[in-house]
């Protein structure tokens, strides 16, 4: 009994410490990704941006989570990062109409594209650590954020298509495009999450 709850809190104090990394790192990414996006008027890389800070808001919820595994925090938490979701979806949409309306052509960002290679390739690694510890505390919460994670690095590939694009062809138009394609994954998973759904198959 002794061994089994030294375990868990061996499993907490895991799942806290990849959220508290899960931060920091979308706490960079956001910087870099929404000032570069800004500067560069891309609008795909400052939607990437705005969703590394609502990787922050599901991490910082998840810290919270960890503190009191009562079922109350737990719907709490996936709702709060649903209704993120919903309104990240409403910010791309609108940024990237308005691009391809007025033919706001992006200027050439390859540090952009060098972040978004590096989230493809960390991302993938963190959502699987986050999905192994949550389904050992048997946290629906905590495997709902790995599936956030995951959305995360689909978001770098979609980014990372818009960039290059717009870098070697010129393709003004593939950047908000690009941005757009973003959309119907982060709606799926807002409103799974607004209704409690998130990550049903993985969870206990």
């Amino acid at each position: 009994m002794a061994q089994n709850i030294a375990a868990r809190i061996d499993l907490i104090k895991r799942g806290k410490l990849l959220e508290y990394f899960t931060i920091g790192w979308n706490l960079l990414e956001a910087v870099v990704a929404v000032g570069l996006g800004i500067l560069a008027g891309s609008v795909a890389l400052v939607g990437f941006g705005i969703d590394s800070l609502i990787e922050c808001l599901s991490g910082s919820i998840l810290l919270w989570r960890l503190g009191d595994e009562s079922d109350a925090r737990e719907k709490i938490a996936i709702r709060l990062v649903g209704g993120s979701f919903i309104i990240l979806a409403g910010y791309v949409t609108f940024d990237a109409l308005k691009a391809l309306i007025y033919k706001e052509a992006p200027e050439t960002s390859y540090v952009g594209i060098a972040l978004a290679i590096v989230s493809i390739l960390i991302m993938p690694l963190l959502a699987r650590a986050k999905k192994d510890v949550g389904e050992k505390l048997n946290s629906r919460a905590m495997v709902a954020d790995s599936k956030q994670t995951n959305i995360c690095a689909y978001l770098s590939v979609i980014l990372l298509g818009g960039l290059v694009l717009n870098g070697v062809f010129g393709w003004w138009w593939a950047d908000p495009v690009a941005a757009l394609i973003m959309i119907p994954i982060i709606v799926k998973e807002g409103i799974e999450g607004l209704r409690g759904e998130v990550c049903e198959d993985g969870c206990h």
